[in-house]
């Protein structure tokens, strides 16, 4: 199957589901993935990693929470936000195998790298806590990343318009980002209704929202910390970031924390491959079954 560009290729009607071992169809299959002249296809195959290994690893993390929700309303709505991150995770880890030449495929990136490969920000893999904790988390990640998804769309439509634009947009990682957009702006927006509904709730909701967006707190500085491979400038990301943050805040009655960040290891953090002890047990789990038959099918 072929079609006109990448934003018509990649929509919900040409999504699929995916499962190791199960013989899915690549999710780039029909769109041109030729690295566009100008763009540096190592580079780009390290972004889009990043960006997906974020995606795959806080959906794991949000399937955990299946059977675990305060309400059903609640189990389908944080499912469907997992299977959304875990879809822009499909195509960032195919569209880097594609950017490289290596040719890998999204099975490979996802179950056969070691935890010192993986690239996703630290605050993607943090675990447990009551639902104070997750709903921090997930608004946090959501706030972030939709400025960062809808950065890409916009980096792109200057780079159309203007032929000598200063750093090329590959159209693959900006019909990605548009996908994208579109999903996480839900996220956003659940994760900061449900922080005003237990900020500004009982006393203990309150507590328990406020104790949720203190742990999470130490990993936020990690979001906006410049990388070399990235296409988006990350610390312009934070004035956007605030102004969003400081709005859910004040209508949930909580305290924006003054907790300090939680250091790296000689200022290596995940995107360098150095992720918290969580890390290695998470992964012993998502890849238990692929390393132990890495050449089913069923």
């Amino acid at each position: 199957m072929s079609f006109d560009n990448a934003y018509e290729a990649i929509t919900e009607e040409n999504d699929s589901r995916w499962a190791f071992g199960t013989g899915f169809e690549d999710p780039l299959s029909g769109v041109d993935t030729t690295v566009p002249s100008g763009v540096d296809g190592a580079k780009l195959a390290a972004y889009c990693l990043m960006l997906g290994d974020d995606a795959l690893i806080f959906s794991h993390r949000l399937q955990e929470w299946c059977t675990n929700a305060p309400e059903l309303e609640d189990e389908v709505a944080i499912a469907n936000i997992a299977l959304d991150l875990l879809g822009q995770a499909r195509l960032l880890l195919a569209r880097a195998g594609k950017a490289d030449g290596s040719g890998r495929s999204e099975d490979s990136y996802a179950f056969f790298r070691s935890e010192q490969e993986y690239r996703n920000v630290r605050l993607a893999e943090l675990e447990g806590g009551h639902f104070g904790h997750l709903i921090a988390r997930l608004m946090v990640f959501s706030i972030w990343r939709l400025a960062l998804l809808q950065r890409l769309e916009s980096n792109a439509a200057s780079a159309g318009k203007s032929a000598s634009a200063e750093s090329s947009v590959d159209p693959v990682l900006a019909a990605i980002a548009d996908k994208g957009v579109k999903e996480v702006a839900y996220h956003r927006d659940y994760a900061a209704q449900w922080a005003v509904r237990l900020g500004d709730g009982t006393e203990l909701s309150h507590e328990r929202m406020q104790e949720g967006l203190d742990a999470t707190w130490p990993y936020v500085g990690e979001l906006f910390v410049a990388h070399q491979d990235e296409f988006v400038d990350s610390p312009s990301l934070r004035p956007e970031f605030d102004a969003i943050l400081d709005q859910v805040l004040a209508a949930a009655t909580l305290t924006r924390p003054e907790i300090g960040a939680i250091a790296g290891v000689s200022g290596r953090m995940g995107r360098d491959g150095v992720h918290t002890e969580r890390m290695g047990f998470l992964l012993a789990e998502l890849q238990s079954v692929a390393r132990e038959h890495p050449e089913a099918t069923w």
